[in-house]
């Protein structure tokens, strides 16, 4: 997962890492690097022998007050039995070390978390592994899961210095949208900058009709794509929370079934999703109903990401089957346009 890194940083990291470790009273010995995206994640060996991941935030992504309230969220998400990673204490009693860069880039901050066991439900761009029962059974227990996590949320009362990203209009098609001006990317043709600015006004109108309709919104995980629901013993997990805040629930939703569209399953494992969910937690006709406009959405970040990251290997071709994905969930007849009508 890292192998297009430089040697250099990953030395870096991993002397930054194994400096951490002393704070949870672990040896400062070199980790193991297995994920580097948005933070650099090693994976460690506790005293008990039992693994944990120690996450390295890269440095501007989130401040320090969004880092601790994302580990206090998951905090209480474990406590209310919730199958998420639990945020492991300092000797201190703290959640969140600062690690000084002496000299070498900007300070970082480091957690741990319990890891895991499990695997990801599947890759990105590679068909599903799992038998068409199980693909439909883990969509329903997916769903059931999302709807529990919206339901701790809404019981939860949060720090008053909580402070997470809001995924609304403003964070989704505003001047700065969380994930970075997806209509404004250097790689993009003129054609395309302009196809994407006007998408973004008819998009900004929908969402503007959504607030009117008083939607369920709230904390959400906002990142639920394959790589981050582990799997184990027919069992779903969660992972990853760097991206969790404030949003519509059926941004969760359309977030886990993305990347699936191609799945010769599709369709049943939407209605699997939908059903799980409200197994557990109501959901309207009227909020299924734009499922479209939200997948639409959640296509358009992945553009704005790779926008402000565009030295990653590879960045031009994902840019290009990004923008291609969105323009076609657009136009489709049940696309963001036939919301717009409703």
């Amino acid at each position: 997962m890292a192998d297009f890194l430089p040697l250099s940083l990953i030395t870096k990291l991993e002397r930054r890492a194994a400096d951490s470790l002393v704070q949870w009273g672990l040896p400062s010995r070199i980790p193991i690097l297995v994920k580097y995206r948005e933070n650099a994640v090693f994976r460690v060996v506790r005293g008990t022998g039992s693994f944990a991941g120690l996450r390295l935030h890269r440095p501007g992504y989130h401040d320090l007050q969004a880092l601790q309230s994302e580990l206090v969220w998951m905090q209480a998400l474990y406590r209310a039995g919730l199958p998420v990673p639990e945020p492991i204490e300092t000797e201190s009693g703290e959640l969140l070390v600062r690690v000084p860069c002496e000299g070498e880039g900007e300070d970082q901050f480091a957690d741990l978390l319990t890891w895991l066991p499990g695997t990801p439900l599947g890759e990105t761009g590679k068909p599903l592994a799992w038998s068409p029962r199980e693909q439909v059974d883990l969509f329903r227990k997916v769903g059931q899961t999302v709807a529990r996590l919206h339901d701790q949320s809404d019981r939860w009362k949060a720090p008053k210095d909580f402070q997470r990203p809001h995924w609304n209009r403003d964070g989704l098609l505003g001047e700065t949208p969380v994930w970075g001006r997806f209509w404004d990317c250097p790689l993009l043709s003129a054609s395309e900058r302009e196809g994407l600015s006007a998408l973004r006004e008819r998009l900004a109108k929908a969402m503007a009709a959504l607030e009117k309709r008083r939607h369920d919104y709230g904390l959400i995980h906002a990142d639920l794509v394959r790589e981050n629901i582990l799997v184990s013993d027919g069992e779903v997990s969660f992972i990853d929370f760097d991206d969790a805040g404030h949003g519509y629930r059926m941004f969760d939703l359309a977030t886990a079934l993305l990347k699936n569209r191609s799945e010769p399953l599709f369709p049943a494992l939407k209605d699997a999703l939908i059903e799980g969910y409200r197994s557990v937690r109501p959901l309207s006709d009227a909020e299924v109903a734009t499922l479209p406009l939200f997948l639409t959405l959640r296509s358009l970040t992945y553009i704005g990401w790779i926008a402000s990251r565009t030295e990653m290997p590879g960045a031009e071709v994902r840019l290009a089957r990004y923008y291609r994905d969105t323009m076609e969930l657009a136009a489709a007849p049940d696309g963001e346009g036939a919301f717009l009508t409703a």
